[in-house]
């Protein structure tokens, strides 16, 4: 367990010490007016308490990321723990703070605008369509999750007219998204989600209770440890593979689309650090909880592998069987809530926030209802088609376009600390790394072209070095401009 305690600790020290840093050296101004009280519209930008809008932004950022992405990564072994930790600490919360922090400067705009400002009027474009099609799957797939969910547990008692059981529920939860998408966000988004935020904490903090209650086996990160554990390691590379299975806890990003919604609440720079880099450390402990809880409570790494394989590679079981075992009742009760409610919590702002991207480059006015219709309704329909794809499909291709939106985000970052004769380094470190692993990914993965390792570890080099050459080369000002 010692490694265990010592990642916990360095996410906690990392938030003090490093999240620090990252506010000092972008330069916050505390006297400066934000897009808050500015642009208060009663709608999308409105004045919220500090507390509220972390548990919000939070909530926004974790749902079930950092709960399924965790235990399919736990497969890897204890890797994953370092992963989640300097992932996290040097990646994750460094986007998420610089998405977040520039939308403020950019009167709250969506990420695809801001980053219009930083690499261009091809790369805002090819935003604009980018972060719209993610928004749609992640909204799908927390569509589809939870549905599927519900109708195994109630699907015998229920039949609606010429609808299957699970059309039923997916009306129900679409309805539900319409009105978290279209009405203000104090009016459901402001009310509920610091609930299932603190729901989803609860259940984080009570397997920590467990975990040290059970004195449970966490295996320590040694030489013997320290490989691949999946059960297909063949096909299953650590690198790039779990860089991309872990995504929320470490690095996502899926998250600069959400931040933006949080800077148009915000009443002051300063309170950046805690909402926007503490809520993604917030994420990395939860992350890095269950990542230990799944290999502890099966009794290792490759006895977890064996209970997964034969459950379909489920973590929604997995999930079930932890908590209930180790929380009884209650948490057996906070599990189920958590699997269903967390991805529709996380589905509803996907859905919003296409909708505030859609308007900002269409320059549509969102205070009057029908203009937020007018984008919202079309939405829904285009996501209700894809409801009917494979799902399996559409969750692979989510994981890849996650990471490669993180990726630009980080290279946005590092363009605007260059600009601004800033220590452009916290963020062109990052941002070349997940270059790597994306660029080396698609090469690899089934999904992508299918190539070896020692092709694509090369490449993935090669696209690297070529990413790493433009920054310099048209990212950094030259000298005296």
């Amino acid at each position: 367990m010692t490694t265990f305690i010592i990642s916990l600790i360095a996410l906690v020290v990392g938030y003090f010490t490093y999240g620090r840093f990252i506010e000092k050296t972008f330069g916050i101004d505390e006297a400066a007016e934000t897009p808050a009280t500015r642009l208060n519209d009663g709608v999308d930008f409105m004045p919220m308490p500090a507390w509220r809008i972390y548990m919000i932004q939070f909530l926004n950022i974790a749902g079930l990321g950092p709960i399924f992405g965790a235990i399919m990564g736990a497969l890897y072994g204890p890797v994953a723990f370092i992963w989640i930790v300097f992932g996290c600490i040097f990646a994750g919360a460094v986007h998420d703070y610089f998405s977040g922090m520039l939308s403020i400067r950019h009167d709250g705009e969506s990420i695809p605008e801001v980053v219009g400002h930083y690499l261009g009027n091809g790369f805002k474009q090819f935003m604009r369509a980018f972060s719209v099609i993610l928004l749609l799957l992640v909204g799908v797939v927390f569509i589809l999750g939870p549905a599927k969910i519900i109708t195994g547990m109630t699907g015998e008692f229920i039949t609606w007219g010429a609808f299957e059981t699970n059309d039923f529920w997916l009306l129900i939860i679409f309805g539900y998204y319409i009105a978290a998408t279209v009405l203000p966000i104090d009016k459901i988004i402001g009310k509920i989600y610091p609930l299932f935020g603190a729901v989803l904490l609860i259940m984080a903090f009570g397997l920590l209770g467990a975990l040290i209650v059970n004195n449970a086996p966490i295996p320590n990160i040694t030489f013997t440890t320290l490989h691949n554990f999946h059960a297909k390691a063949a096909t299953q590379p650590i690198y790039p593979m779990l860089f991309i299975t872990i995504a929320c806890g470490a690095v996502s990003g899926f998250h600069a689309t959400q931040s933006p919604m949080m800077a148009r609440c915000i009443t002051n720079e300063r309170l950046g650090r805690r909402i926007f880099y503490g809520a993604m450390i917030t994420e990395g402990i939860v992350a890095l909880i269950w990542a230990a809880a799944a290999i502890s409570f099966f009794g290792g790494t490759l006895e977890l592998n064996n209970a997964m394989a034969e459950q379909g590679s489920s973590a929604a079981w997995a999930v079930k069987e932890i908590c209930g075992s180790w929380m009884g009742k209650v948490g057996g009760l906070l599990a189920i809530l958590g699997v269903v409610a967390c991805p529709i919590t996380s589905g509803d702002t996907a859905f919003r926030s296409a909708r505030l991207i859609i308007a900002d480059f269409t320059n549509l006015d969102q205070k009057p209802v029908r203009s937020r219709l007018f984008i919202s309704l079309p939405l829904f329909a285009v996501a209700w088609l894809v409801t009917r794809l494979d799902f399996s499909v559409i969750w692979r291709y989510f994981g890849f376009s996650n990471q490669t939106l993180a990726t630009i985000v980080l290279w946005m970052s590092a363009v605007y600390m260059a600009r601004h004769k800033k220590n452009h380094w916290i963020a062109t470190l990052p941002a070349a790394f997940m270059t790597a692993v994306c660029s080396t990914y698609i090469l690899i993965a089934p999904e992508g072209f299918g190539l070896s390792t020692a092709i694509a570890y090369p490449a993935g080099l090669i696209a690297t070095a070529v990413a790493v050459v433009l920054f310099f080369k048209k990212g950094i000002p030259a000298k005296g401009s």
